[in-house]
């Protein structure tokens, strides 16, 4: 039964719905249903009346729709938030969405069926086929709200599958028919706009479907999340009548993140995480956690399960005991950031000696930078300006800048190559204070590069954590300064005397594309500046004079 993947107090609270909300989605379901049933009769027997009927009645469907939305945010700003209760009223609002939209999609077939005089090039039969599905769909509907588990969903979510072959030997016939027929040129093009919106009430069957599942397992989740995860979770040893599954991030390329308890037992952590998104990144992920087993183990979770379904793959992957960095500087004392700080530096140094290549890294920040000030400008449009003067003098644009950096900086290559994790963020860096062990997570970006790009992102990362306390603050610029003579004195060691200039070409590139995950204008602006000021400084370096320079740290990490 699927209904061991699902939090039992989901199920309790789908009993549980208002009677204004019950009634109007109930009058909703029959509506929709008959105008469905209307088209299917004209398939059967094309009239002008059934037509009229269908188009007729537009205005019906539409105000139950609006009926639900405004229960349901009355209802959610009347009480208290409830989150498994704010899910369930949620998908009821997308359930009435796509329920309208099926009732649309039945008024678009028929004003073009109306005009279509050959209608036995139609394939009517296949039509009735496809729409007595849909019909079964809505009527499960209901009753897939008040099961105890998502079988009816999961019959009403793989419609699509069906309808999408139908509509496959629909655009074969109709192909077929243009070349041999073509004095019904316009009948068949009318038929083809048919044929796709027919095919879209599968789609959103499988929204619908979506949302009954989502509001079982308590978090939103599409149709092949789900199946992933239905097939990863057999793998943990673990009772699955037990297992509980939570939200705990979306990431910014589009990954879902949930972690997986075991009932009662959840206080005691998670058996598990479970990530899923597009197949290639999740592909890379994996590449990268494999990668560091291989190269520094230890440092990487383990990969519990792997599967892939379409476009989309998910993971199952070791939950590690601990804190995010993130954590830990924000919520934790004095001594437990200077324990972890300590432990990370050892980590890093290690990493470092052990991985370790011969082979020259050239990150060319700058040109990373470029491909991202786009988003940076939409965000924040106030940036984008064009070269100008004061009283006389070139200011020239940040634009402007960047390339005149990008020439010089090809020139300035790391002598070394080190395995880095590529995406050093605060939240992707793990502290156990029990094992005192540090630990890295979201690895697709690993791969041998420049040392200084991994700590220019924690740097910034460190800096952009939108907090206003004073003593926080100080403690964050702090931790960079600390990474900062670190990885300098280890620079020296290796004769690496090009550090400092490409270490404030990493800060250029992540102060400046941070910004676009920044809306606080003020703390976008010195993040903006920050960079535009190292870049001034380290376009005036003469040449021949690189190893020379020094950041000026305490100037750039202070508030």
């Amino acid at each position: 039964m699927l209904r061991r993947y699902f939090p039992s107090e989901a199920v309790a609270s789908m009993i549980k719905l208002p009677k204004p909300l019950r009634d109007n989605l109930h009058f909703l379901c029959v509506e929709v249903d008959s105008q469905v049933a209307s088209l299917q009769s004209y398939f059967e027997t094309p009239a002008a009346a059934v037509a009229r009927r269908i188009v007729d009645r537009a205005g019906y469907a539409y105000n139950l729709k609006v009926r639900i939305h405004s229960a349901t945010v009355q209802k959610l700003r009347s009480s208290k938030r409830q989150a498994q209760r704010d899910l369930m009223l949620r998908s009821i609002e997308f359930i009435a969405t796509d329920l309208e939209r099926l009732a649309e999609i039945s008024r678009n077939c028929v004003r073009q069926l109306e005009y279509i005089e050959a209608f036995e090039l139609l394939g009517a039969k296949r039509y009735i086929g496809m729409l007595k599905r849909v019909r079964k769909a809505i009527a499960q509907i209901e009753p897939a709200l008040q099961a105890d588990d998502s079988t009816l969903a999961i019959q009403m979510g793989k419609s699509l599958g069906r309808m999408a072959s139908d509509y496959e030997k629909l655009l074969k016939r109709y192909r077929l028919a243009l070349r041999e027929v073509p004095a019904h040129t316009d009948d068949l093009t009318r038929a083809l706009f048919v044929a796709y919106e027919v095919r879209q009430m599968g789609e959103a069957l499988v929204h619908i479907s979506e949302s009954i599942i989502s509001a079982n397992l308590g978090q939103p989740v599409n149709f092949e999340r789900f199946f992933s995860l239905r097939s990863l979770v057999s793998d943990l040893e673990a009772d699955e009548e037990d297992l509980q599954i939570s939200a705990i991030a979306q990431t910014r390329s589009g990954s879902s993140i949930s972690g997986i308890s075991a009932g009662d037992e959840s206080e005691n952590g998670y058996l598990a995480i479970f990530k899923d998104g597009e197949k290639r990144k999740v592909k890379e992920e994996r590449a990268g956690v494999r990668s560091w087993h291989e190269i520094y183990p230890g440092l990487a979770p383990k990969i519990l399960s792997y599967e892939k379904r379409g476009q989309s793959a998910a993971l199952l992957i070791e939950h590690l005991p601990g804190h995010t960095f993130e954590q830990i500087v924000l919520n934790e004392s004095d001594e437990l950031v200077d324990e972890a700080f300590k432990r990370l530096a050892k980590t890093l140094k290690s990493i470092w000696k052990a991985t370790r290549s011969q082979e020259p890294a050239q990150a060319s920040f700058m040109q990373q930078l470029q491909k991202r000030m786009n988003e940076v400008y939409r965000i924040h449009p106030e940036f984008a300006r064009t070269d100008s003067k004061i009283c006389g003098l070139p200011v020239p644009s940040f634009d402007t800048l960047v390339a005149a950096v990008t020439k010089r900086e090809k020139h300035w290559p790391a002598p070394f190559s080190v395995y880095i994790h590529g995406d050093f963020n605060v939240d992707n860096i793990i502290y156990d204070p029990m094992e005192r062990r540090i630990n890295f997570i979201d690895l697709h970006r690993s791969r041998y590069m420049d040392y200084v790009q991994d700590l220019s992102v924690f740097m910034v990362s460190n800096y952009r954590l939108q907090v206003l306390d004073s003593d926080t603050r100080a403690r964050i610029n702090d931790l960079a300064l600390r990474l900062y003579d670190v990885a300098r004195r280890e620079a020296k060691k290796q004769n690496d005397e090009l550090f400092e200039v490409r270490l404030a070409l990493g800060l250029v590139r992540s102060f400046a594309s941070s910004t676009r995950f920044i809306l606080d204008k003020s703390l976008a602006r010195r993040m903006f500046m920050r960079a535009r000021y190292l870049l001034e400084q380290v376009l005036a370096i003469q040449p021949g004079k690189e190893t020379k320079y020094r950041i000026p740290m305490k100037e750039i990490f202070v508030d």
